[in-house]
C-alpha cells in the first residue's frame, strides 16, 4: 500500500497544494549536534544520535531516496534499531510498511497502544473531514505500545511520550532527554507562529485543539522549554512562537497566506542537496 499511497501523494498532494504558501519543510542537514533531518517532498523524518546509538524518528514515505540522504549525513540505515512512529499515516510510516524496500524490517517501533489500533484494522483512518477512507496500513515489525505519560529507556536516551489525540486517535508525540519535542502532526509552523495541524487531515480538529492546550500546560507546569521539531514545518525553541495560534486551524482553503516564503511546490526537491545537507546547520524560525 505504502507505494501507491506514496506515488499518489506525490503527483496528487503536488497539483492540490501548488502555490498554497503552506508546505515549507526542512531540507535535509542537521540541527545540531545530536538531531538530524532527512526531507522527503513535505516530510520531515528525524534522527536522534547519542554515542553509539542512532533512533529514527518517524519513518517517512516508501521514498527511493531515503538511503541516499542518510548518506549525507553519515547515517547507515542498517544501524537504525528503534524508530519511534508518532503517528500512522503513510508520509510517516512508508518506509517500515510491509511492501516497502525493508530497510529497516530489524527495528523495533515503537507506537502509541491507541495509535496500534489503526494497524490492528480495530478502527479506520478518515481524512478530508472523514469524506475518505484510507486503506489499512500493514506493518510487520516488531512492536513496542506505548502509554501516555510513559517514559522509556533506549540505551540510556530518555523518551517521555505525550499522548495528543485529535490529528488521528492516537498521536504521540516524543520528548527526548528533556530537550527535544518531536511533534509530528501536532502543529503546524505559519510565518506568524504555531497552528493546529491542517483541519482536513484531522479526525477531530476540536480535539486537536484541546490537546495542544493540554500540550502546552503540561510543559509550562515542568518548566520545560524543548526545541519544537515539526513532521511538516521547520522547528523552533521559542515556546511563544510554537503555540502562537495554538486556538486555531492550519487551514490550506484560507485566503491569509500562511508563510509567504513557503515552496510554491514542497515536492520539487532541487534545493536539497548534499552540498547544503553538509553546509552547516539548519536554522530555527521564530527568533
Amino acid at each position: 500500500m505504502s507505494k501507491k499511497a506514496t506515488e499518489f501523494q506525490r503527483k496528487a498532494m503536488s497539483r492540490m497544494y501548488r502555490g498554497k504558501e503552506i508546505f515549507k519543510p526542512l531540507n535535509t542537514g542537521w540541527i545540531d549536534e545530536n538531531v538530524a533531518c532527512v526531507r522527503e517532498w513535505v516530510a520531515n523524518i528525524f534522527f536522534y544520535r547519542k554515542g553509539d546509538t542512532t533512533i529514527m524518528i518517524d519513518a517517512g514515505y516508501n521514498y527511493d531516496r531515503l538511503a541516499e540522504k542518510m548518506s549525507w549525513l553519515g547515517i547507515d540505515p542498517h544501524s537504525i534499531r528503534h524508530i519511534l512512529i508518532t503517528h500512522q499515516d503513510t508520509d510517516h510510516v512508508g518506509a517500515v510498511e510491509a511492501d516497502s524496500p525493508g530497510q529497516f524490517r530489524d527495528a523495533a517501533l515503537y507506537i502509541g497502544e491507541i495509535e496500534n489500533r489503526y494497524l490492528t484494522g480495530e478502527v479506520r483512518r478518515r481524512v478530508i473531514y472523514h469524506l475518505y477512507k484510507l486503506p489499512q496500513v500493514t506493518i510487520n515489525n516488531e512492536k513496542v505500545l506505548l502509554h501516555d505519560d510513559e517514559v522509556i529507556d533506549i540505551d540510556g536516551i530518555r523518551i517521555e511520550c505525550f499522548l495528543v489525540p485529535g490529528h488521528t486517535w492516537g498521536h504521540m508525540v516524543y520528548l527526548v532527554d528533556g530537550k527535544y519535542l518531536f511533534t509530528g502532526d501536532t502543529i503546524w509552523f505559519g510565518a506568524d507562529g504555531g497552528y493546529s495541524f491542517i483541519s482536513a487531515l484531522a479526525e477531530d480538529n476540536k480535539l486537536a485543539v484541546k490537546s495542544l492546550a493540554l500540550l502546552e500546560k503540561k510543559l509550562k507546569k515542568r518548566g520545560l522549554h524543548p526545541l519544537f521539531i515539526t513532521g511538516h514545518t521547520g522547528w523552533t525553541d521559542n515556546m511563544e512562537f510554537a503555540f502562537a495560534h495554538k486556538n486555531e486551524l492550519c487551514s490550506p482553503f484560507k485566503k491569509r497566506a500562511h508563510d509567504l516564503n513557503a515552496l510554491y511546490d514542497a515536492y520539487d526537491e532541487s534545493d536539497d542537496t548534499e552540498e547544503k545537507a553538509k553546509s552547516g546547520c539548519l536554522k530555527g524560525v521564530g527568533k
